[in-house]
Parts: C-alpha cells; sequence; structure tokens
C-alpha cells in the first residue's frame, strides 16, 4: 500500500488557506470591511475621532434628508387634494386666493 500520510499536512494548510481566501471573498463581496475583527477590536487605524465625525455627518445628513421628505410629503398631499377635489371647489379656493 502507498502510504499517503504526507499529505494530512499539506491538506490541512490547504484548507487553512482557501477557507481565508473564501472568507474574504464574501466580506468583499458584501460590503464589509477587510480588516481583521478579532475579540470585538478593529485592528485598523481609525480612530474614535474618525467615528465621531462621521456619524455627525451622517446624522446631518439624516436630518437634512428628513426634512426633505417632509416637505415633499406636504406637496405631495396638495397634490392629491387638487386631484380628487371637484373642481368647482378647487376653482373657488382658487380664486379666493386671487382675492386677497
Amino acid at each position: 500500500m502507498h502510504d499517503f500520510g504526507f499529505l494530512v499536512p499539506i491538506a490541512i494548510v490547504a484548507i487553512v488557506f482557501g477557507s481565508r481566501a473564501f472568507r474574504t471573498w464574501v466580506r468583499a463581496k458584501h460590503g464589509y470591511p477587510l480588516e481583521e475583527v478579532r475579540r470585538g477590536r478593529r485592528h485598523s487605524n481609525a480612530t474614535s475621532l474618525d467615528d465621531q465625525r462621521q456619524i455627525m455627518l451622517l446624522s446631518n445628513e439624516n436630518e437634512k434628508l428628513t426634512g426633505q421628505v417632509s416637505r415633499l410629503e406636504e406637496r405631495i398631499a396638495v397634490l392629491e387634494r387638487i386631484a380628487t377635489d371637484p373642481a368647482t371647489r378647487t376653482a373657488v379656493e382658487i380664486e379666493a386666493l386671487r382675492d386677497r
């Protein structure tokens, strides 16, 4: 019989490297950061100040977008009212606005 015992360590090393490459590919495909995460800490050069700045920028953008959505909802409500109201009532309201 042939003794293939020497292939066991080679297979183990190949499996470890293959799983690492597969895990990196999955993380990259789904947009996760590629730096290593161990014991709840990131091993990167990002500081908490950078994180706080990014949170502040995202919060400001969120407030801006929330305001835009509110204004658009109001405009849509007006357009829906105009589209669903009878034409005579809309004409009366327009004339009332012109008289002001």
